[in-house]
């Protein structure tokens, strides 16, 4: 089963070459990706840049151990939903209302390769059960 790698990186040039690199010279192929930057307030009310990065791997061990290499810390590893939906306007919606209606929330999502999208959500056994 594929999984979710959660890692902060620092804000600044070749960042996210560098996570790139390191998988692929491990042999672990990135099936999803997506990041964002943040402002995170420190104690004394600077703030820091830091992105936030979700990386879908199928060996989530070698990932794990690739990025040690090079002093990223997997924060948090998740199993995921990975439905394949038509590619139409509202199939989102239509998955994503199924899980509502039945009480999951969904943490966080990104889109992937042939019409698939990443779900982490709070029910991980209901949502594959529902999908």
């Amino acid at each position: 089963m594929a999984k979710d790698l959660k890692i902060y990186l620092d804000d600044k040039p070749g960042a996210i070459a560098v996570i790139g690199e390191t998988l692929g010279n491990a042999g672990v192929n990135i099936d999803g990706i997506c990041g964002f930057a943040r402002d995170i307030k420190s104690g004394e009310d600077r703030e820091l840049v830091t992105h936030t990065i979700h990386i879908l791997v199928q060996d989530a061990i070698k990932a794990r151990a690739a990025l040690q290499t090079i002093g990223v810390k997997v924060v948090e590893e998740r199993d995921v939903v990975i439905p394949t939906v038509p590619d139409r306007p509202g199939e989102i919606g239509r998955v994503c209302r199924r899980l509502a209606n039945a009480g999951i929330n969904v943490d966080f999502f990104y889109t992937i390769t042939n019409t698939r999208f990443v779900l982490g959500v709070d029910d991980i056994s209901r949502a594959l059960s529902l999908l």
